[in-house]
């Protein structure tokens, strides 16, 4: 091992427990020093999360396991998995393909509708919830809990009355979140946003405290101690890309006065975030467009393939005043955060259809409720949800216009397994229908593949403490360059029996992102989408550890910040296939209404005799109250 990654901790026991679950326990155990210290790993990361996945660390989300049947079906065409045995004697009413939000609200709907149904949900995952994931951590017996994926209720009070009505049945209180979650906790603590140029890239190590309205966007953090020119003065570019920096933040006149001002919001979703730099801003030193290039984060692309409207109304990107544009009404504050993200909703959803599974009844009670996994898919409950179970065929038995049951194929554990529905619901994901359901009409396959799901990389890293970043004055930061873009604290959310982290010497958890792409090549959002799914589907662990091990030690050095020391468990949530495909306006035609049926995604939801759709996909929308939605026209199609 290099002296460089000792200093970096690659060498603390952390690295080898998680390598287990990155890439299985066999295969680490041949690269470890010796097989009894491989073997002592296993025992204790066995014995922490034996049979509660939420403790698990490493890789996670697509986790090893979760995805290989899939891609033996639909990169390798693979159709026969051997004998077929019956899993079940019994006809269920409602057999869902698929455990993520879309998937358990759609068994939810059709329970309460039908209230002796039987429903059996199956998920190729060892966890139910989708990307709504729950990451917990064990850092001197405390627990910290955070999101692995689907973060926050935003915008409720813009939702429907199926969502808000599916959020009350499940005892969910908006108002209990303006007590919950501390708005006051960064200005209180003087924590703030800072911009981290890496060495490599800049050729400085250095962090500036200062935003440039992407954080700030949707955490209410306390002000920079820096203007704009004193922050610009900081950043380590030349002085001509200063310069034009500072004029793009400084800038307040209409920059764009040929425009109608009837025409400029859609004139700034017709060109790029890049070119609107160029030509309305005369931005022309590569360092600027550098600086910025990734910022549009979970757009899943850079600046010259994210509209301008995209980057300035959703990224935060700066430019708005420079529109000639009235300023946004305020949303709703982003605040409806469960200390585990939308986890929390699953969990509501599973324990209000299976009881058996956890204790309680309220909102709060979830949040700590220990789940028994086992209670999951017992024979005698209406209910069930199977885990580790991929499906690979559904089809309507005869005729579709005239089917009266479903025949669901899946493997589990190298066999495979058939059962009988009534009817089925597709809840997975839109790209993997086309292969499960082959049976499909040409031009309704051919829509479902349109979608290419933008990959996301969702670290989570357990602290000691969070004193570097006291000291530093931050609590979020962009990293331009970086492996990964996105560095916070999490969110200051104490629900429950569960309290934040709120004095620095206390644990805590901080979230990373990365969202992979391929560029200024030319190359299109979905090839871009496809080779960034590759990157993470290919990308070792040890690989992203020692990334986020580098960064983290050159982003918070200067506030004592020692990762060898520090970093107590690290979970990689990886998401090839993450976000819903929203459709990038650069590329795709805008027929107005979504539910306009020249789009891919209102063509490749229709339903197929006793077979329908309902998955974020469906809704082209990444958000939790659009795959609620669609489990609701799903079922309503069904019965």
């Amino acid at each position: 091992m290099k002296p460089s990654d000792r200093n970096l901790g690659m060498d603390r026991r952390i690295s080898r427990r998680d390598l287990l679950h990155g890439v299985g326990a066999l295969a680490a155990a041949s690269l470890l020093p010796g097989r009894a210290a491989a073997d002592e790993s296993l025992a204790l990361e066995t014995v922490a999360a034996a049979g509660y996945p939420p403790a698990l660390t490493g890789l996670r989300g697509n986790h090893n396991g979760s995805y290989e049947v899939a891609h033996q079906l639909a990169r390798g065409g693979r159709r026969d998995w051997g004998p077929v045995a019956e899993a079940d004697a019994d006809l269920y009413d409602l057999v869902v393909v698929g455990a993520g939000i879309s998937g358990l609200a759609s068994a939810y709907f059709h329970r309460k509708s039908n209230p002796g149904a039987r429903i059996l949900i199956l998920d190729n995952h060892d966890d139910f919830g989708g990307h709504a994931k729950r990451n917990e951590f064990d850092v001197g017996g405390r627990t910290l809990l955070t999101y692995g994926g689907s973060q926050t209720l935003e915008a409720p009070s813009e939702y429907n009355d199926v969502v808000k009505a599916l959020l009350s049945d499940l005892g969910v209180d908006m108002q209990r979140f303006d007590t919950a979650y501390d708005r006051e906790f960064y200005r209180r603590n003087g924590l703030g946003a800072g911009i981290y140029f890496n060495p490599e890239d800049w050729g400085a190590d250095r962090l500036v405290r200062y935003d440039i309205g992407v954080l700030s966007n949707y955490l209410p953090l306390a002000p920079s101690d820096f203007s704009a020119a004193e922050a610009v003065e900081k950043m380590p570019m030349s002085d001509a890309a200063r310069r034009e920096f500072l004029h793009l933040l400084r800038s307040e006149q209409d920059r764009m006065p040929d425009v109608p001002a009837d025409k400029k919001e859609e004139y700034l979703y017709s060109i790029s975030y890049r070119d609107f730099l160029s030509r309305h801003l005369d931005i022309r030193e590569p360092e600027v467009f550098a600086l910025l290039q990734d910022l549009t984060a979970d757009s899943g692309v850079g600046i010259e393939a994210a509209s301008a409207g995209s980057a300035i109304y959703y990224s935060g990107l700066p430019g708005a005043k420079a529109t000639g544009m009235p300023a946004d009404e305020d949303d709703d504050p982003y605040i409806h955060h469960f200390p585990d993200g939308n986890a929390s909703i699953a969990r509501l959803l599973v324990r209000a259809m299976i009881p058996a599974v956890a204790p309680g009844t309220t909102m709060e009670d979830v949040v700590t409720a220990r789940f028994d996994y086992s209670k999951l898919d017992l024979a005698n409950s209406p209910v069930r949800l199977r885990l580790n179970s991929t499906v690979t065929h559904v089809v309507n038995e005869g005729d579709p216009r005239t089917a009266k049951r479903v025949r669901v194929s899946y493997v589990r554990g190298g066999q495979q397994y058939r059962v009988q529905a009534r009817c089925c619901v597709l809840a997975c994901y839109n790209s993997i229908i086309p292969y499960i359901c082959p049976e499909l009409p040409a031009p309704q396959r051919e829509a479902l593949a349109y979608a290419v799901k933008t990959p996301i990389l969702y670290t989570n890293v357990a602290l000691r403490n969070w004193q570097a970043w006291k000291k530093l004055g931050i609590a979020a930061v962009v990293s331009p360059g970086s492996y990964h873009v996105n560095t916070m604290l999490d969110f200051p959310v104490s629900l429950g029996d569960y309290d934040y982290a709120s004095d620095p010497d206390d644990p805590i958890a901080v979230h990373m992102e990365r969202f992979p792409h391929r560029p200024n090549a030319g190359l299109s959002v979905r090839e871009q989408h496809r080779l960034g799914q590759q990157e993470l589907l290919t990308t070792s662990f040890a690989a992203i550890e020692r990334n986020i091990r580098k960064q983290l030690a050159g982003m918070l050095g200067e506030g004592g910040f020692d990762p060898a020391r520090e970093i107590q468990g690290i979970t990689v949530n990886r998401w090839a296939h993450g976000y819903a495909d929203f459709y990038n306006w650069l590329e795709d035609p805008w027929y107005g209404d979504k539910d306009n049926e020249r789009y891919p995604h209102v063509r490749g939801r229709q339903p197929f005799g006793r077979i329908a759709i309902a998955n974020s996909d469906a809704g082209a929308s990444a958000m939790l109250e659009s795959a609620v939605d669609q489990a609701y026209r799903a079922i309503a199609e069904l019965c």
